[in-house]
């Protein structure tokens, strides 16, 4: 945060626009998560939240924290930050799609917790490509990724689905 305070300022001083962005799980203190926010919101930048799951259960399966504070997080910076800039948004979201585990239930979950803040939040569902610790999954299906996406646009106005070069 400090570092993009200098840079922002300095950027300022020389005329020069740099955009400060951030991807983030959200798992952060909520007065740190507000000043990230308040950078992006200032230099026309985003912050994009990695939503992996609603679900307490799977989110701590998936990735070994509770995100509740995520969640927390989210909420806060949506109600607070989004409507002060729509047209270039401040705040977006992601979704991984790994197979086995985040399906068009889950994804339709995540995308009514976004629509109560605006549904004209972005949401970015992600292709899963195996790697690291869950090497043993296979790539997200186009099946999954059209369902995923017709769950999510129940509730929400701009849905797209990424790094479609990974589906199967």
């Amino acid at each position: 945060l400090e570092v993009s305070r200098i840079a922002l300022e300095s950027a300022n001083a020389e005329g020069r626009i740099l955009r400060i962005c951030w991807e983030t799980n959200g798992s952060m203190n909520p007065i740190l998560a507000e000043r990230a926010a308040g950078y992006a919101l200032e230099s026309g930048g985003n912050m994009k939240f990695d939503l992996k799951a609603a679900d307490e259960a799977l989110n701590s399966a998936l990735c070994g924290v509770s995100n509740r504070t995520a969640l927390a997080n989210f909420k806060m910076i949506g109600e607070k930050f989004y409507g002060k800039r729509r047209d270039l948004p401040v705040l977006s979201a992601s979704t991984l799609l790994v197979p086995g585990y985040v399906d068009a239930e889950e994804v339709e979950v995540i995308a009514k917790l976004i629509s109560e803040i605006d549904p004209s939040i972005p949401y970015t569902l992600l292709a899963f490509y195996p790697c690291y610790v869950m090497d043993d999954l296979p790539t997200t299906t186009r099946k999954q990724a059209t369902e995923c996406k017709q769950a999510a646009e129940k509730y929400l106005q701009r849905v797209r689905v990424g790094n479609i070069h990974l589906l199967s």
